[in-house]
């Protein structure tokens, strides 16, 4: 696959991003729960509140929510920091079904790695993946992030990871 052009922008989450941002986990939302928990139905049917609750938690500093806005301003992605305390954070992240293979979230990973150390001043980033999502667990490897473990998650087996900045 070809890169795109112009590369998708990493921004942090605003309001306005709200109706991009919904129709982006709807359009995905199969695609993504083959691999991770599904969000669930009230999600999506409570969304306008849940997107000023996440505004209202990065205003805190407890968590940070970052977007990729591909050129025409649609969502390609999102990589997240939360629950950020004593200088760490969990990492998660997921790009749309038809932006993968472009490494986007390779080069996305590796932006929030780096604002971690510099804007947020966190020292360790902590995330998860299943064992049957081998392209996250290769974008976590490429990003520097070390296995720690086995754990569950949604009762499928996966592997812990950490990366110390």
């Amino acid at each position: 696959m070809t890169a795109p052009s112009t590369a998708p922008e990493l921004q942090l989450l605003r309001p306005d991003h709200a109706p991009a941002l919904l129709a982006f986990e709807e359009a995905n939302r199969a695609y993504f729960a083959a691999t991770v928990p599904d969000r669930g139905d009230a999600y999506f049917r409570d969304f306008d509140a849940r997107h000023r609750a996440l505004l209202a938690e990065q205003a805190d500093g407890v968590c940070f929510f970052h977007v990729l806005v591909g050129g025409t301003g649609e969502i390609l992605g999102r990589v997240n920091l939360v629950d950020v305390a004593a200088g760490s954070a969990d990492l998660g992240y997921r790009i749309a079904e038809r932006a993968t293979g472009q490494g986007l979230a390779t080069r996305a990973v590796r932006q929030v790695r780096d604002l971690a150390v510099s804007a947020y001043g966190l020292k360790e980033l902590r995330a998860a993946t299943t064992l049957d999502n081998p392209g996250s667990r290769a974008v976590l490897t490429r990003t520097g992030f070390v296995p720690t473990g086995d754990i569950t998650l949604d009762g499928r087996p996966g592997t812990a990871f950490v990366l110390s900045l």
